[in-house]
C-alpha cells in the first residue's frame, strides 16, 4: 500500500477490480454508493502512485488525493451507509452524516485557503495541511466514517467498521505523522469485505417485506 509507487499501483488496481465486481453484483440501487467504495479507494491508491512519481509536493495529484481522502470520504461513507440502511436504522445514522457534512466543510475550507503538501518519508507518504482545531476535525471524521458503519446495524458493515477502526488505531500507533496515508491504504484493503456484503444482501422484494414488517 503506501510503501512505493509500484505497491500503490498494484494494490489500487486489485482493489478497484474488486470494487467493480461489487458494483456489478449489487442488486439494489441504494446499495451502489457503498458497493462502489472499494472502486473509489482503489482509484485513490492509484492517484497516490502518481504522487510518488512526482516526488510529493503540492501538485494536482496531491490535491486530488487529498480531496478524495478528506472531504469526499467524510460524506460518501455516512451517506452510503444511510442509503443502504434499514428503515429502523436511518434516524440514528443522520448523526454521523451531519458530522460528515460539518467535517467535510471544514476540510474543504482548509484546503481552499492553505496548500496540501505531500512529503516522501522513507517508505511512507505524509500529507501536511495546516488545519485549525485538528483534533475536533479528526474526531468528527472518525465518527462520520467508522461511526456510521458501526451504527448501521448491518453485520457486514459493522465488521467493516470494526476493521477500519482497528486499522486507524494501528496506523496511529505506528505512523502518527503519516496516519492519513497509511490509514487510507488500510481502509482500501479492508473495503474488499464489501464484496461479501454485496453477495449477502437479500433480494429487493424480501428486503421490502422485512422493512415494512
Amino acid at each position: 500500500m503506501c510503501w512505493s509507487a509500484t505497491a500503490d499501483l498494484a494494490a489500487g488496481a486489485g482493489i478497484a477490480a474488486i470494487g467493480a465486481a461489487c458494483v456489478i453484483r449489487a442488486r439494489r440501487a441504494r446499495d451502489l454508493p457503498l458497493a462502489a467504495l472499494p472502486l473509489l479507494l482503489g482509484a485513490h491508491q492509484i492517484v497516490e502512485a502518481r504522487v510518488w512519481d512526482t516526488g510529493g509536493g503540492t501538485g494536482p495529484a496531491t490535491v486530488a488525493w487529498a480531496v478524495i481522502a478528506l472531504p469526499l470520504l467524510a460524506v460518501w461513507v455516512p451517506a452510503g451507509v444511510l442509503c443502504a440502511a434499514s428503515v429502523s436504522a436511518r434516524r440514528r445514522l443522520l448523526f454521523p452524516l451531519a458530522a460528515g457534512l460539518a467535517t467535510a466543510t471544514a476540510l474543504a475550507h482548509a484546503m481552499a485557503v492553505r496548500p496540501v503538501r505531500a512529503e516522501i518519508r522513507g517508505h511512507t507518504m505524509g500529507y501536511v495541511l495546516d488545519l485549525p482545531h485538528a483534533e475536533l476535525v479528526v474526531a468528527g471524521y472518525l465518527f462520520a466514517t467508522v461511526g456510521a458503519l458501526l451504527l448501521s446495524g448491518d453485520r457486514g458493515l459493522v465488521l467493516l467498521g470494526g476493521l477500519t477502526g482497528a486499522g486507524a488505531a494501528l496506523c496511529w500507533s505506528l505512523w502518527e505523522l503519516e496516519f492519513v496515508s497509511t490509514w487510507c491504504a488500510c481502509a482500501a484493503v479492508v473495503s474488499v469485505t464489501l464484496l461479501g456484503w454485496v453477495n449477502a444482501r437479500v433480494p429487493v422484494a424480501t428486503a421490502e417485506r422485512v422493512d415494512h414488517a
